[in-house]
């Protein structure tokens, strides 16, 4: 989705674009569903679509994000966070993936200077002076393209990094994500939870309802009773907790959780996956650049990892334009060095920040979990300490683009 947005920035621009996809139909034209993967969007990110004039589409669709509501199980401390502090409708949204990646992929369908070639896969990659090659498997076929700029955007294991020999700094944290959708028997009231545990960060974010009746479902999970879980548990306990039934993994979660969304009544289908960081280095080179996953994948730990990737599109979609306004070509390695010294404060402050999240709240060494809910309490009771992390929360810090702050390129 991060390539995908990065073309509708630049659709209808002067430029001519190939978007390479693997897949025939990547939003797939079948019913929505009760387990539709959530999505966090930043405000800042909210922002960059506005600007991208697609707000308006995405909107009817979005739930807001009004509170957050950080706490560390088993101790005393808190922070809150409200947007009505922040002067914001919303602190952030949650949209499903699927409605999102269809709301990106009808847009670019309809731009005139973006051409989709697909289902199709890139063999080979060769970065020349004057021109970049890409070499693309088409149905068994082999075609070839020439091009200014590469941009990569396929995911932590990207293929077209390895192609390059660009390396990686990958960090292991020995933990896995469980994620999926639930009901509750309070309505959510637009509060999103992050709850420290022993296992490691559980996550619930609010979303509509159902988009579908089930008869299976109880009746609040077409209300405000519906959110997304991100439940982060060290890799040894996985394979327990996936082998539950409904009903224990839910007693379970409900242990860690506490009530204050009341029972979970409905757990839908889960899914699991291993968290590692990963940094690329370089993430340019003369004619390529990588964005999102494909630069940096992150801990799911406060819903960062999408939102750096929307970052990245802003700027570069950004670097991209004011090049090619004074007849700069967009590929040389100043105008990508450029975006990369742009980018490599947020991306160091962005990593540093879930990295030190993860870290201090999965220690239980008792004098630190002191300190810990010291730190909770003393940023809830102190505006400045609540206003920087909102302002990071939200993907306002540091040096914005044009796009992250609501203006068109």
């Amino acid at each position: 989705m991060v390539g995908a947005s990065l073309g509708c920035a630049l659709g209808n621009k002067p430029f001519r674009i190939a978007i390479v996809e693997a897949h025939t139909n990547v939003t797939e034209n079948t019913p929505p569903s009760y387990d539709d993967r959530a999505i966090a969007l930043s405000y800042g990110s909210a922002q960059i679509f506005r600007a991208m004039g697609l707000w308006q589409d995405i909107s009817p669709y979005v739930t807001a994000i009004t509170k957050i509501h950080v706490s560390d199980r088993g101790h005393w401390g808190m922070t809150r966070i409200n947007s009505c502090d922040e002067k914001v409708e919303a602190l952030g949204y949650v949209i499903t993936a699927r409605t999102l990646g269809k709301i990106l992929y009808q847009y670019l369908d309809n731009v005139k200077n973006i051409d989709f070639i697909r289902p199709a896969r890139v063999s080979n990659l060769k970065l020349n002076t004057d021109a970049a090659k890409v070499t693309l498997d088409l149905d068994g076929q082999s075609q070839t393209l020439h091009t200014r700029l590469i941009v990569a955007a396929d995911g932590d294991r990207s293929s077209a990094r390895n192609m390059l020999g660009i390396t990686t700094k990958e960090h292991d944290y020995q933990q896995t994500a469980i994620i999926s959708n639930l009901s509750t028997s309070k309505p959510h009231n637009n509060v999103a939870y992050e709850r420290f545990t022993c296992s490691g960060p559980l996550a619930l974010l609010p979303m509509t309802a159902s988009p579908i009746t089930e008869p299976s479902l109880p009746d609040s999970s077409k209300s405000s009773n519906r959110c997304s879980l991100v439940w982060t548990q060290h890799n040894d306990n996985t394979d327990d907790i996936m082998a539950l039934d409904d009903a224990a993994f839910l007693k379970k979660l409900q242990h860690q959780f506490g009530t204050r969304l009341g029972r979970f009544t409905h757990v839908g289908k889960r899914a699991s996956y291993p968290l590692r960081l990963i940094e690329a280095k370089p993430q340019t080179q003369q004619r390529f650049v990588l964005i999102g996953n494909a630069a940096h994948t992150l801990h799911p730990i406060a819903g960062q990892g999408f939102n750096l990737g929307m970052r990245d599109v802003a700027t570069l979609a950004q670097i991209i334009m004011e090049n090619e306004s004074t007849a700069t070509d967009i590929g040389n390695t100043e105008a990508l060095s450029a975006y990369q010294l742009w980018r490599k404060q947020d991306h160091r402050r962005i990593i540093g920040f879930t990295n030190t999240l993860v870290r201090v709240f999965s220690n239980r060494f008792a004098p630190l979990s002191l300190v810990r809910n010291v730190g909770l309490i003393s940023t809830d009771i102190c505006p400045p300490l609540k206003h920087l992390l909102a302002k990071h929360s939200m993907g306002l810090a540091g040096k914005l683009p044009r796009l992250a702050r609501g203006l068109p390129l």
